[in-house]
């Protein structure tokens, strides 16, 4: 995968970013302009692409952090594919400045965020409909994965329509930036694999020289970058998706496996990516789901 010049330089930002770990990540995100990266100009974003902002979530990835991006994100291509001009004028700029909001689909179930959005742009029957928390009910959910705010969000009685919109579009946007965000995860799951082997010592040698697990890190190594190009192919969201979750998970697996007992213990990193792994592979659709409506349209 090819990125250019600036491209490079917000990858190279935000990776510093991360590595300082400030206390406070989401203003600092909404600082460098993330939550606007894909939103036009003209309704307050930066006028970039899915790409920037695929980007942006790998590195996400990579530390597990606890920010609405991904959500928001959604939330505003929901918007836009309203193609109400109005709305995107008068909502947009907002959510590009950062203002938590998040895409509720029909199903309404591990609503992204949805215990923290400030608005909630609800799907129903065709239809997009602006509403605020106190016009819904909201029930934060226990989720494995705990760096995943999730919610179910019933709504009795829609209100304040945008109009019809592009469902599918926002689908195929969604499973794109989350396909981004698994390949930062499978990355550092590799990484964090890979100097474990160098340290673990078995033997009287790092376990890392043993030809059998250095063709497991070598197969865990084809997984993350074969998933890299994968997810930034932007016209195959829904093959991105199925094989960046098939991808993750065998990579976090094989972590686990090559970590031993310290990866299940609660002081070590492996089982959050573990945890992350299993939870990303269901959201907006499990794997084994999006194969069977791959196969039917094949």
């Amino acid at each position: 995968m090819w990125l250019t010049d600036e491209q490079l330089a917000l990858q190279e930002t935000v990776a510093k970013l991360l590595a300082k770990g400030p206390d406070d990540l989401w203003p600092t995100l909404c600082e460098i302009g993330a939550p606007g990266l894909a939103i036009p100009e003209e309704y307050g974003g930066s006028g970039a692409t899915l790409t920037e902002l695929q980007i942006v979530l790998e590195q996400l990835g990579r530390t597990l952090a606890p920010v609405p991006l991904l959500g928001t994100a959604i939330a505003a291509e929901a918007v836009l594919a309203t193609g109400n001009t109005d709305a995107c004028q008068r909502l947009l700029p907002d959510i590009a400045a950062g203002r938590v909001a998040t895409w509720c689909p029909e199903t309404k179930k591990h609503v992204l965020d949805g215990d923290r959005a400030e608005v909630l742009l609800v799907g129903q029957k065709g239809l997009l409909y602006e509403m605020r928390p106190d016009q819904v009910a909201i029930t934060p959910l226990t989720t494995m994965d705990e760096s995943r705010s999730l919610a179910t969000v019933t709504v009795d009685h829609p209100e304040n329509p945008l109009g019809p919109y592009d469902e599918t579009r926002v689908r195929r946007f969604a499973l794109s930036a989350l396909a981004a965000e698994q390949v930062g995860t499978a990355a550092r799951s590799l990484e964090m694999t890979v100097e474990y082997a160098r340290q673990r010592r078995q033997f009287g040698r790092p376990i890392g020289s043993f030809q059998a697990v250095k063709h497991r890190l070598a197969d865990m190594h084809v997984l993350v970058e074969t998933a890299r190009s994968a997810a930034y192919d932007r016209e195959h969201p829904t093959e991105a998706k199925i094989y960046c979750s098939d991808a993750l998970t065998k990579v976090a697996a094989e972590m686990v496996q090559l970590h031993g007992g310290i990866a299940i213990t609660w002081e070590h990193d492996a089982q959050r990516y573990f945890k992350r792994a299993h939870g990303a592979a269901f959201l907006f659709g499990d794997p084994a789901e999006h194969l069977r409506a791959y196969q039917v349209r094949g």
